[in-house]
């Protein structure tokens, strides 16, 4: 074993031991808080082509492009900024991603016509593209792993919760239609690129991942950041800290990126792959789509507005019950049992009229949507190895990101041909093929060593 593989190993095993401290759960909310913005820019997108339509007069393609410009954004920035993450390091693409998403969210809210609105919504996504990436991979790489799926489940938790206040925000803004004589849309994309440069400025003390340095010959710098960080658990937990079984351990190396096609990983890219273009139907198109849908039923932008924001509360809560589940079940039955109900969920809001059972199917379909996401995004950081971890999930992630940009344009096309029931019927088909793809082609994860499965 090489000196290199040794610290990587050394790395890899003496963060897995260390008990769980308050050093660990401010890194998990510090990272996981920039989950926020990944939802907060869907729900924007069917905010802003429900509002404009009418204010701007948008037609049928030019209402999906601007819910569709952000994913496409979303698209480029995944596969090229998880693919430097494994290159340059994933702090320097935390600095790098958040920053452009602010930048051009805030250049905006100042948009003339729904052209540079497009243009611009479309560099924000490129900014934010690898941000869910950047987290799970970050956190997985720092975190135990007896509490990996627990604590990456509150990162998401963390970030949910400011969903359902964002969206009724959002629906009083647009109500009031102007505040301080600017129109309230425009204050809803100025909000994001505010929070999006605070939690910047909270990233910028962040430490490089040991993991990942190691893997790049900086063994010296890996040790010294898990040293350090050993002796804030010690202080912290008051325990000693157990021996490092640095035989038990397999070690990770730098890995060619064609290796996501050769042996076990060719089987768990496809799976991965095929996931993720069949889950953005069922997770993301309910965020996006939801408003536009409500007002295809007869209901006000107001009143649409209203009813998402009561269903978005589930996010939030799906997300916290997730938590205790995450690493007592393992995590492919969970994928598979949460979208199972978010297809039945679905199909129980599509064909619904009452206002409470609209509500009542929303809010199910986002707590069952919740639990299916974070157990998915602890998934996926544990099937790939280090050297190949932010790529492989980057670049497949980033198929969703594509199947993100056609679905508006094929959503709404069913929707005003066939109606809210045809558009959920669909949805529920591809959630039963998913289950299908994890239950025959994915492995057991739950509670093992990233080295090791």
């Amino acid at each position: 074993m090489t000196a290199t593989q040794l610290a990587g190993v050394r790395a890899g095993a003496r963060l897995d031991r260390l008990p769980p401290s308050r050093w660990h759960r401010r890194l998990t909310f510090t990272v996981g808080i920039g989950a926020f913005f990944d939802l907060y820019e869907i729900f924007l997108g069917g905010v802003l082509a429900a509002v404009l339509a009418e204010r701007w007069h948008l037609d049928h393609t030019t209402r999906s492009w601007v819910i569709a410009a952000g994913f496409l954004g979303m698209f480029a920035g995944a596969n090229v900024l998880s693919v430097l993450a494994d290159r340059f390091g994933r702090r320097r693409m935390f600095l790098v991603n958040l920053g452009a998403y602010s930048l051009c969210s805030l250049l905006a809210a100042f948009a003339p016509n729904a052209q540079w609105l497009i243009a611009l919504r479309f560099l924000a996504g490129l900014g934010l593209g690898a941000e869910l990436v950047l987290v799970d991979t970050y956190l997985a790489e720092f975190l135990p792993r007896a509490v990996r799926g627990r604590y990456i489940a509150w990162a998401y938790t963390f970030g949910f919760l400011g969903v359902p206040v964002a969206a009724f925000v959002g629906a009083r803004l647009v109500a009031t239609r102007e505040l301080l004589g600017v129109e309230g849309w425009r204050w809803l994309l100025v909000a994001g690129a505010l929070g999006a440069a605070f939690i910047q400025l909270m990233r910028a003390r962040l430490p490089e991942s040991p993991r990942w340095l190691a893997v790049h010959g900086r063994e010296e710098e890996a040790a010294r950041i898990v040293t350090d960080i050993e002796e804030r658990v010690a202080r912290e937990t008051g325990e000693t800290l157990p021996s490092v079984a640095v035989a038990a351990e397999v070690p990770q190396r730098r890995v060619p990126l064609g290796a996501m096609f050769r042996g076990d990983q060719r089987r768990r890219t496809v799976m991965w792959w095929i996931f993720q273009v069949l889950q953005t139907v069922g997770y993301y198109g309910f965020g996006s789509l939801a408003p536009v849908v409500l007002a295809a039923k007869g209901h006000t932008v107001t009143a649409s507005l209203s009813y998402a924001a009561l269903s978005f509360c589930g996010y939030p809560l799906g997300s916290a019950l997730s938590v205790p589940l995450i690493d007592r079940i393992e995590r492919k039955t969970l994928i598979i049992a949460a979208a199972l109900g978010m297809a039945v969920c679905g199909l129980a809001f599509g064909f619904a009229g009452a206002g409470w059972l609209i509500v009542s199917a929303g809010f199910a379909l986002t707590v069952c949507s919740n639990v299916f996401s974070n157990a998915f995004h602890v998934y996926q950081t544990e099937i790939f190895p280090t050297g190949l971890r932010s790529s492989a999930i980057g670049i497949a992630y980033s198929l969703s990101r594509l199947t993100s940009v056609v679905l508006p344009f094929v959503a709404l096309s069913v929707l005003d041909g066939l109606g809210p029931g045809a558009v959920f019927t669909g949805s529920a088909v591809l959630m039963g093929l998913l289950c299908l793809d994890v239950a025959l082609l994915g492995p057991r994860s739950t509670g093992r060593s990233l080295e090791r499965i």
